[in-house]
């Protein structure tokens, strides 16, 4: 059984911890170390792997504390590369490369990020799989037979536009989220395109304080599916 822990999920910070009921991972470390073993109870060292999706920092800043702590980091070239990251505990993985972490098989993939080569993952153990979206403008992708859905739902367009007429979202931030980051509306059409009939549940992750609402969100996305929605 799959059990899915959000340990953060904002632009202060994202990781969450998935485990099969043997193998943990931590998707993203974008919180301190301290944070992160106080959420695990002080036992690092069980961690299986962590998968890092880019170089921003929200997603990767203890990226290299987790390494010297004897944890396998995966994370594509570019992104090692901007950390300044190296070592035996350093795994470089790319768009469309299927490994191997404990017993998780493990497929990248690249998504639309303002960043080279910014990654998602399906990963699948046990008979049951995951898939992690974040940060992503669009995902071209298609797929099926998703169990756990981790997904990036980050603002409402009506709300952002209220708030640059009201002042509130500079008109520059306004279009980079538009280009970089999942609203709900683009959520909505990823699952109206992909095969969710195999899905148990729905985690939405990321969303913006001020321009994303969470009863809102999580309303849409259960009338449109019929499946259990849960904010990270």
């Amino acid at each position: 059984m799959i059990e899915i822990k959000a340990l953060a999920s904002s632009s202060a910070g994202n990781s969450i911890h998935v485990t099969d009921g043997r193998y943990p991972i931590l998707l993203d470390a974008g919180i301190s170390i301290d944070r992160i073993r106080k959420a695990l109870d002080f036992q690092v060292s069980s961690l299986s792997g962590v998968l890092i999706t880019h170089l921003h920092s929200d997603h990767s800043k203890s990226a290299k504390k987790l390494m010297e702590a004897g944890v396998d980091v995966f994370m594509s070239q570019p992104t090692a590369e901007a950390l300044k990251l190296s070592g035996h505990r350093l795994h470089i993985v790319s768009d469309g490369q299927l490994f191997n972490v404990g017993t998780w098989a493990v497929k990248a993939f690249a998504v639309e990020h303002d960043v080279e080569v910014a990654l998602g993952f399906f990963m699948a153990s046990r008979g049951e799989t995951v898939l992690y979206i974040t940060d992503s403008g669009y995902v071209r992708q298609r797929f099926s037979g998703v169990n756990y859905l981790l997904i990036e739902a980050n603002f409402d367009e009506q709300l952002i536009r209220e708030n640059v007429a009201g002042g509130e979202v500079d008109r520059f931030v306004k279009r980079r989220t538009y280009a970089t980051h999942m609203s709900i509306n683009r959520v909505l059409d990823f699952l109206r395109a992909n095969d969710m009939s195999q899905c148990r549940e729905i985690w939405l992750l990321h969303l913006s304080d001020a321009n994303s609402s969470e009863e809102e969100f999580k309303r849409k996305v259960q009338e449109a599916t019929g499946i259990v929605t849960r904010i990270a």
